[in-house]
């Protein structure tokens, strides 16, 4: 295992890193089959694998719009502008990506903010060029559960908004560890993060919804390849899963919110067990798929993550900071590297903008930061 930082050496004893964090051997990644790429993860591939600079570099280009509310998931439009979610008013806004200009395009129906649950992820249909569909992920009164909505731009703002359906729902919901996070990957297939809810036997039932990585068809059906018959279980034994993206090779990698000891980024093999509760970051037990990466809590409380560069970049919530993974394969080819360190507060959704560049929101607004008017913002950055 490589790639161990040196804050990682110092365990701390402080409480339980909620979701937000007061926050609070690696397999290959999926094919677009759903299955483990052997060729993908071989000694030989990874070697053949260019692998980026120890050291990275991040520069603020600007910033592209304030005064958000408790900001949450973030699409980006075929046209460049972006799709930004309210946690806490359910609400989803187009922000012009170069005014920064602001207009809602309508409230979430049954959306039921609590805690750290509410109007989570957004995601573009993979055909939305066609049929114009946005998914979410929000918490309800029952469950947490992911909708899909005709986004018709015509329309006045506010009414931009249609009907949602929903296409997947009974995920476990809590006052913390709701997960929330969905994208659509490289096989067109909807993958979600998803949290136990503060109940800890939830993540290594596989029966349960809590504490996995699903992996859906857009109806919201068992995806074809997956690893458990019948089940969109596509690994289990997390606690809070807020982070997914893809690398140039199509393996999927996610964070993870620890506890008292450690945060964790975990290269996702179909089917792996990733050992919560019984396993808090790297163990010994082969039973246990062990993180590439891990944090102390204090440095990390990671939410969303972004592949470019060669690496993984990390939002991190109670860290306060950007973090750099820098890759070989499904390691960790170096010390991961902070950047933007309490500069903006607490970091929630990174996202990639093409080639060099991230979008990048904050998440001061939450609760558990210091907001001050027009503190929640969306950047702009240049990485390497």
């Amino acid at each position: 295992m490589t790639a161990v930082l040196a804050a990682t050496t110092l365990l701390l004893t402080a409480g339980c890193s909620s979701d937000d964090g007061g926050e609070g051997p690696a397999g290959g990644g999926p094919t677009p089959g759903g299955t483990t790429s052997k060729s993908a993860s071989s000694p030989s591939r990874q070697a053949a694998e260019e692998t980026p600079p120890a050291k990275g570099t991040v520069k603020v280009l600007r910033t592209v719009t304030t005064g958000l509310n408790t900001p949450w998931g973030l699409a980006p439009l075929p046209d460049g502008d972006l799709l930004v979610s309210s946690r806490d008013q359910g609400t989803i806004t187009r922000v012009d990506a170069e005014s920064g200009k602001k207009t809602e395009l309508g409230e979430v129906p049954g959306v039921s903010p609590a805690g750290e649950g509410g109007l989570l992820g957004l995601a573009l249909s993979p055909d939305y060029a066609s049929d114009h569909m946005v998914y979410a992920y929000f918490t309800s009164a029952s469950d947490n559960r992911i909708v899909r909505m005709l986004y018709e731009e015509k329309k006045p703002s506010g009414e931009q908004l249609g009907a949602p359906d929903t296409v997947f729902k009974g995920i476990p919901k809590g006052v913390i560890h709701n997960g929330g996070r969905i994208a659509f990957g490289p096989d067109k297939m909807l993958y979600a993060g998803t949290g136990e809810s503060g109940n800890t036997g939830l993540a290594q039932d596989k029966k349960s919804l809590g504490g996995k990585i699903l992996r859906l068809t857009p109806e919201g059906e068992p995806a074809p390849g997956n690893p458990f018959p019948d089940s969109p279980v596509y690994s289990y034994g997390h606690r809070n899963v807020q982070g997914l993206a893809w690398d140039a090779e199509q393996r999927l990698f996610a964070s993870e919110f620890g506890q008292d000891t450690w945060d964790e980024l975990n290269a996702i093999k179909p089917g792996d067990n990733y050992g919560w509760p019984e396993a808090e970051g790297k163990s010994d037990g082969s039973r246990f798929h062990n993180p590439i990466a891990q944090w102390a809590t204090d440095d990390a409380s990671p939410s969303g993550i972004a592949y470019a560069e060669g690496s993984i970049w990390m939002a991190g919530l109670k860290g306060q900071r950007l973090w750099r993974i820098p890759l070989k394969g499904t390691e960790a080819s170096a010390d991961p590297q902070a950047f933007l360190k309490g500069e903006y507060g607490r970091l929630r959704t990174v996202v990639s903008a093409g080639g060099d560049k991230l979008w990048l929101v904050t998440s001061n607004t939450d609760g558990r930061g210091n907001p001050k008017k027009g503190d929640d913002r969306i950047l702009e950055l240049q990485v390497s």
